[in-house]
């Protein structure tokens, strides 16, 4: 008598399937644009929840040469939460576009690739609904995406 190895053909057929899923998954999920799309999402959830510490060690180093963390925090409070009279925000993030090199300022150095995207911070605080819109950019140091804004003049 005679097995049929039509069940085991089936089986391995699934397998590799599923395997095939499973890699598909993990490089749409782990592609620079995704993960630069998920540094800005984390940033500005740090942000919202008035996680300043958290939002500054997403900076790129260009930005951390800019301001130390105990002004940054200290400024962000300040201005937002007691200036606006803000506790939080809304945000939406723009459509990510991939740049080949872009400079944060005039003289620094050259960043490829980084991704680009507009966010549109909404308060609502004792001077009424305003929002705030600001070209955020994303650059990888270190095999991490980090946060960086203009300062071209």
């Amino acid at each position: 008598m005679k097995r049929s190895r039509s069940p085991m053909i089936f089986i391995f057929v699934l397998g590799l399937i599923v395997i095939l899923a499973i890699v598909l998954t993990i490089f749409f999920m782990t592609r620079p644009g995704q993960r630069a799309e998920s540094a800005i999402e984390q940033f500005y959830l740090h942000e919202q929840q008035g996680k300043f510490s958290d939002s500054w060690e997403l900076f790129h180093s260009q930005m951390k040469g800019k301001f130390g963390k105990g002004a940054y925090i200290q400024d962000r409070a300040h201005v937002f939460m007691n200036h606006f009279g803000v506790e939080s925000f809304e945000f939406v993030m723009g459509d990510l576009k991939k740049l080949d090199q872009w400079t944060m300022e005039k003289g620094s150095k050259p960043l490829s690739p980084v991704y680009q995207t507009t966010v549109i911070q909404t308060y609502k605080g004792k001077y009424g609904l305003f929002r705030l819109h600001q070209d955020v950019y994303v650059a990888e140091e270190k095999g991490e995406w980090k946060i960086l804004w203009d300062y071209h003049k």
